[in-house]
């Protein structure tokens, strides 16, 4: 459980700073970046939460998980692009709640693809 712990703090950071990074571009952009420094951290928080609950959820089916670290830099990844695009595509732009379901769906979904057969048991 403690990997899963660290996942979930790890995906957390890679999520802020994806975050930042996109409200950074968005204020070069549009010279507004107007309640993105705070929505940042809260995505961010919420992503980390998603990411420690599907952790957990494969560690009581007996799944392990593995590249870690990789997973977080894919989440944080996945949140930039879909920043990027709803940013310079604006027909792209759907809202704050699809918006929260997509980046939850994308943090679950990469963390479902890290996961590894469970260890065997020492003898």
């Amino acid at each position: 459980m403690k990997v899963v712990v660290s996942y979930a703090v790890w995906t957390t950071i890679c999520a802020a700073v994806a975050g930042g990074a996109a409200a950074l571009a968005h204020l070069m952009v549009r010279d507004n970046a107007s309640g993105w420094a705070v929505t940042t951290f809260v995505v961010a928080g919420g992503q980390g939460a998603v990411a420690l609950l599907t952790g957990a959820l494969l560690v009581q089916l007996g799944r392990t998980l593995r590249s870690t670290v990789l997973l977080g830099l894919l989440i944080a990844l996945f949140d930039f692009v879909l920043a990027m695009v709803q940013m310079l595509v604006p027909a792209a732009e759907v809202g704050w709640r699809p918006t929260l379901v997509i980046l939850a769906a994308g943090a679950a979904a990469i963390t479902l693809l890290g996961q590894g057969a469970a260890a065997a048991p020492e003898p």
